[in-house]
């Protein structure tokens, strides 16, 4: 997490939506200085914040979920890093859930060299999640990865400053090299609508056209709700004590 009290802005980092360049950028250019770690949510700071601090400027990212998956199998695949091979790396992650979960994928295709589409349907049969569900939409701005570089102005804008460059590209995953919708196979495809549907449509996502996929049914959004419920249930008070 960044925070700048000249320009009064918190910038929180969700995974794999162009934190590191946005981190980076906001400490070399605007101000910005770490405070917390680096994927600590807007609940953690709230909960040590003074009141002036409650009322600055909050962004942060968010991702296509079906994009998010095939860069965290690129991620995992090459190893990013030495993230997921260096045990030192491993032991500083304050993710314990997502660092069982990242070993285990690791570890499955190290074993198997699976294709993006057999990783798929290997390990993503829950409801897809982010922390975003825990405050993302009461912040003053989201920017999409999709639109990094123009959202990361009109943010800066927002807050009262003039972009200095435009933003510069980071922490990409090694190995892709076709558009996200390329690495799903048919199968694969069937799956995303009870694996991604309903998040994707929360945070106002569109399936490709090309895939002629129906929106998530009412047992789908049952689902995640139910699933979400958990997981903030895990965010706000599992997380932080571990």
């Amino acid at each position: 997490m960044i925070i700048s009290h000249k320009h009064r802005y918190v910038f929180v980092e969700l995974r794999r939506t162009g934190s590191t360049a946005i981190r980076g950028e906001l400490r070399e250019l605007y101000d910005g200085a770490p405070i917390l770690h680096k994927h600590a949510t807007y609940t953690e700071f709230r909960r040590q914040a003074s009141q002036d601090e409650q009322t600055y400027f909050v962004f942060s990212g968010i991702r296509n979920p079906l994009d998010d998956a095939v860069s965290r199998y690129f991620k995992l695949k090459t190893d990013h890093k030495q993230r997921f091979s260096d045990p030192s790396l491993r032991q500083r992650r304050r993710r314990p859930l997502n660092n069982v979960l990242d070993r285990r994928m690791f570890n499955y295709l190290r074993r198997t060299d699976a294709t993006f589409s057999n990783f798929f349907l290997h390990f993503y049969h829950l409801p897809y999640h982010t922390w975003a569900s825990l405050s993302h939409d009461t912040f003053d701005h989201l920017i999409r990865f999709e639109r990094i570089g123009e959202d990361f102005d009109a943010a800066l804008r927002k807050i009262g400053i003039a972009p200095a460059r435009p933003l510069p590209a980071m922490n990409r995953a090694g190995q892709r090299s076709r558009d996200f919708e390329d690495y799903y196979s048919p199968k694969a495809i069937q799956r995303v609508p009870r694996a991604m549907g309903s998040y994707r449509a929360r945070w106002g996502y569109e399936f490709p056209t090309a895939w002629e996929l129906e929106p998530p049914t009412s047992l789908d959004w049952m689902g995640y709700r139910a699933f979400s419920a958990v997981a903030q249930l895990y965010w706000r008070v599992l997380r932080p004590r571990t």
